[in-house]
């Protein structure tokens, strides 16, 4: 009969990573493959009467497939008004498994609220809307990245995706009146001029052009907001008059 024993010499580096067991080899550790992928280990076999043999053993740590543990989105913010079908971000994964492959889904979950807002191509987040800040300023998305090694490891992460406020074109120009009495002098104030824009807050200026309806442009003045005579009318010479108002924003749209 033989009893076993893990001794120093030779090959016996990693002894200490090893027990025996009465015949058995058994691990005194929880290898991994990615740290380091073989042990050397020295055993001694001692028989019945004491005499001895030893011998240096390479133990290998096989790779097993890992699950990823964390999913990475280089953006998490797109433009407001762009095209359905714009990349929010590239994304990636961090696994322990070197070279492995991933697959990226929208899933269910905590988080997907807004799914169906975005879809993925290849590794690449992608809208599927024309968003605008205005109506909402953020989405939340739930990912799951999925490995190549057994196409059953995966992880999931929600993401929270942030619109960005673009300037808009003004859309619109009010004129609190339209109407002017005859014989006021220059410089009468006849309206306030204020713009309909989306982005709330937005301030603008406003200036007399050329253009269509601008005919009568230099019988007018705006002073800030307001839109000034620059002459005293008469009635009876001319009842109307066509004038053209550009408001452009704090952006430079008009």
């Amino acid at each position: 009969s033989h009893t076993y024993t893990l001794v120093s010499g030779s090959g016996s580096t990693d002894n200490s990573s090893f027990a025996i067991s009465g015949s058995n080899l058994q691990t005194a550790a929880s290898f991994n493959f990615e740290v380091k992928n073989s042990y050397s280990i020295r055993i001694r076999t001692t028989d019945s009467g004491g005499l001895t043999y030893e011998e240096a053993f390479t133990i290998t740590i096989v790779d097993v497939n890992e699950v990823p543990t964390d999913i990475s989105l280089n953006s998490t913010s797109v433009n407001e008004n762009e095209s359905s079908g714009t990349t929010v971000g590239a994304l990636s994964s961090t696994d322990v498994d070197a070279g492995d492959s991933h697959t990226y889904t929208l899933v269910s979950g905590s988080g997907s609220t807004h799914n169906s807002s975005f879809n993925i191509s290849g590794s690449n987040l992608q809208t599927a809307a024309s968003f605008n800040f205005e109506s909402q300023s953020s989405y939340n998305i739930r990912i799951r990245t999925t490995d190549n090694g057994t196409g059953t490891l995966y992880y999931e992460e929600a993401f929270t995706i942030t619109i960005v406020n673009v300037n808009d074109t003004p859309a619109d120009i009010s004129l609190s009146s339209t109407s002017v009495n005859e014989n006021e002098s220059s410089g009468t104030t006849v309206g306030a001029l204020s713009s309909t824009d989306v982005d709330a807050g937005d301030s603008h200026t406003y200036t007399l052009v050329s253009g269509s309806g601008s005919t009568h442009n230099s019988s007018f003045s705006i002073s800030g907001s307001n839109l000034q005579t620059a002459a005293s009318f008469n009635f009876e010479s001319q009842s109307s008059y066509n004038i053209r108002i550009r408001t452009t924003d704090s952006g430079g749209l008009t």
